[in-house]
């Protein structure tokens, strides 16, 4: 009876501590809202100090116990498929074996551990917040890269006026300056490279 009420309270306390949002501030340094949500619940907006990241889980799930509270590591609770298995290892020795008995047990033992450690995550149904969160800041990068660009196209746009106006003006006689008031300009070639003297 003790352990369905303390079972029944934690489900409770998860549950609450589920719906509030966590903040928290990443090393990119923005502020990131990390909401779980179910079903076709609204997510809140991200304001622009704010990124705010919503795991969508199923409407089902919504009064559930947490799924990383529905699993218990009690020898009570081990099925008897996993006794079986381990019946299988008992004269297993050697190396890469996961036994103290034999050279190079302990090898065996690391390999196991990262292979259990493996399956474990590639059959986890927790929410990866980390990569929702870089999906938002890949989305936000996104339009802070179309604004500059537009940037940039105006001041080249900008520039090629300013140089257009300089070289019509450069074009242009000074005021109080005559056309015919200029000397001609005396062609090199029709120089001659010896002089006469005289």
């Amino acid at each position: 009876m003790t352990r369905i009420f303390a079972l029944t309270a934690a489900s409770a306390i998860a549950v609450g501590l589920a719906a509030t949002p966590a903040a928290a501030q990443d090393e990119g340094g923005d502020r990131v809202n990390q909401v779980i949500i179910y079903g076709d619940d609204e997510c809140p907006e991200s304001t622009d100090d704010m990124i705010t990241v919503c795991a969508r889980l199923d409407e089902s799930e919504r009064y559930r116990i947490p799924q990383r509270l529905r699993q218990s590591s009690s020898p009570q609770n081990e099925s008897w498929t996993q006794r079986a298995l381990a019946l299988e290892a008992v004269g297993d020795f050697g190396p890469l074996s996961c036994t103290p008995v034999g050279a190079g047990g302990d090898l065996g033992c690391t390999v196991q551990m990262i292979e259990q450690a493996y399956a474990e995550r590639a059959s986890s149904s927790d929410v990866r917040f980390a990569e929702l969160i870089a999906e938002e800041r890949e989305e936000r990068l996104a339009t802070i890269d179309a604004e500059a660009a537009a940037t940039q196209a105006r001041v080249e746009e900008l520039e090629e006026a300013e140089l257009e106006r300089r070289r019509q003006a450069q074009g242009e006689p000074l005021p109080g300056e005559d056309d015919e008031a200029l000397p001609e300009v005396v062609d090199p070639d029709a120089i001659p490279e010896n002089p006469p003297a005289g």
